[in-house]
């Protein structure tokens, strides 16, 4: 019997030693929340964890699903200190712009795919519409009717997607206009769609009209950013031509205005509630700043050794936010001190080309990894 139970108890043992060492279930990635310090952030984060990535959408019934956040992707009240958070979208989008939409989603312009992208922030679930033949959306915004508004560089025309139907409308630009190279767009105050293109043009559309109007840039190539300020001026910025412009939107006749700094690569502009046009310089790594109530600039340089400011956008309050590409990094600008503060992204290039925000929060497209990304700040 003694020997019966010895190999009893070997038996059993040898049954244990065999269970623990069965595979256990993968962990699900999932998306990072990073909480950021009120002070500059000068090292990124320690561990990201892998997100997972979807093969693009072919049909717009098709949605793709996302990893579960870390934390609530729209906090019921306002952060104590800004929270940066990443959102991976269809693999192969290399998402250009962003635009908050009414509903709470963000649209996000798919140049890779030729498609436009719609993100649910409360879930991470992406959706794609696909645009049209030869489509490489550039910039999307969201008009007066609501719905996302889209300079389409390989279509050459103005795309509106109805929101509800989905439903594609094109607006080519008129003949004799091929390859404009469109970039971005902005309504003014009465509901005008303005335009560039970086081949030296910049135009409109009246969405009542429904005819596109093209005007050559009177230095030809180069006009990228566009905004519109609240005395209802239109300014370009000219990042081949190194100025901004300023267009009178009843003759429609651009007027030059150069920056101090010579060969400064004026990229994007934003214009803030004051009228001041803001301006990201890519090639001097700088932030000008143009007030036309005395016709004068202020340039700042952006923190680091090597900056590049691309895109550049103001929020509600009134603060600047940039992105910089040298330092991978969103930048935040507050007027009142002149005080810059860094916040790294933890995905790397990011690529950050857009800016775009809505009330406590800032939204850019990491064109570099696939992802888009927010900071949501306490305002």
């Amino acid at each position: 019997m003694k020997a019966i139970d010895k190999l009893t108890l070997l038996l059993a043992a040898l049954l244990l030693a065999g269970c623990a060492d069965q595979a256990q279930p993968a962990v699900a990635p999932t998306m990072l929340a990073v909480t950021l310090p009120t002070a500059a952030a000068t090292q990124p984060p320690t561990l990201q964890p892998p997100a997972t990535q979807h093969a693009p959408t072919s049909a717009p019934t098709t949605a793709a699903a996302a990893p579960q956040p870390t934390q609530a992707a729209a906090p019921t009240s306002a952060p104590s200190a800004p929270v940066l958070q990443e959102y991976p979208v269809p693999r192969g989008s290399h998402p250009h712009d962003v635009a908050p939409a009414p509903d709470g989603a963000i649209w996000y312009t798919a140049q890779a795919s030729g498609e436009l992208g719609r993100l649910d922030p409360a879930t991470g679930a992406t959706r794609h519409i696909p645009l049209g033949d030869r489509s490489a959306p550039h910039g999307v915004i969201v008009g007066p009717d609501g719905a996302p508004w889209i300079t389409d560089g390989g279509m050459n025309a103005i795309v509106r997607v109805d929101p509800t139907t989905e439903q594609v409308q094109a607006f080519p630009l008129p003949a004799g206009r091929a390859g404009a190279n469109l970039n971005t767009a902005v309504f003014d105050k009465r509901g005008v769609l303005w335009f560039t293109g970086q081949t030296g043009i910049y135009g409109r559309l009246d969405p009542k009209v429904g005819t596109v109007e093209v005007f050559d840039a009177p230095r030809g190539r180069g006009p990228y950013g566009i905004t519109a300020a609240p005395d209802g001026a239109v300014y370009y910025a000219s990042l081949a031509g190194s100025h901004i412009a300023r267009i009178d939107p009843e003759t429609g006749q651009a007027t030059p205005i150069d920056p101090p700094t010579a060969g400064q690569g004026a990229r994007r502009v934003w214009s803030d509630s004051r009228g001041r046009v803001w301006v990201s310089e890519w090639n001097a790594g700088q932030l000008g700043m143009y007030d036309p109530s005395a016709n004068a600039w202020r340039e700042w340089k952006l923190p680091g050794e090597r900056p590049q400011a691309y895109a550049v956008f103001v929020d509600d309050h009134d603060i600047v936010w940039l992105s910089d590409f040298g330092a991978n990094a969103i930048v935040r600008f507050d007027p009142a001190t002149e005080q810059f503060e860094s916040f790294v992204l933890p995905s790397s290039p990011a690529s950050v080309r857009q800016l775009l925000g809505r009330p406590g929060e800032v939204w850019g497209a990491e064109s570099g990894v696939d992802k888009l990304v927010v900071i949501r700040h306490p305002g």
